[in-house]
């Protein structure tokens, strides 16, 4: 399984905080770039939200590029950029 988590605004227009996927649907050496793709099929609605070109992303708590390969028993997180204040 790998466990995918959404936060913020994407977490609301999602209306999801958090899903687990089964990691045997996947390539072998699946990225979070795969998994996004995965998602991004789910509907139009996720398809708009993951397609954003300034969305984050981190593997067990590490911000990482989406080319990052994704293990079974992962934590994947995807987020828009934090903005301080």
């Amino acid at each position: 399984m790998i466990k995918v988590l959404f936060f913020a605004a994407l977490r609301e227009r999602l209306n999801t905080a958090a899903l687990e996927l089964d990691s045997s649907s996947f390539e072998r050496d699946a990225s979070a770039a795969s998994v996004l793709k995965h998602l991004q099929s789910r509907s139009a609605d996720w398809q708009q939200e993951l397609s954003r070109q300034d969305l984050l992303c981190a593997v067990n708590q590490q911000l990482c590029p989406l080319h990052t390969k994704v293990n079974p028993g992962d934590e994947l997180a995807f987020f828009p950029p934090v903005t301080g204040g």
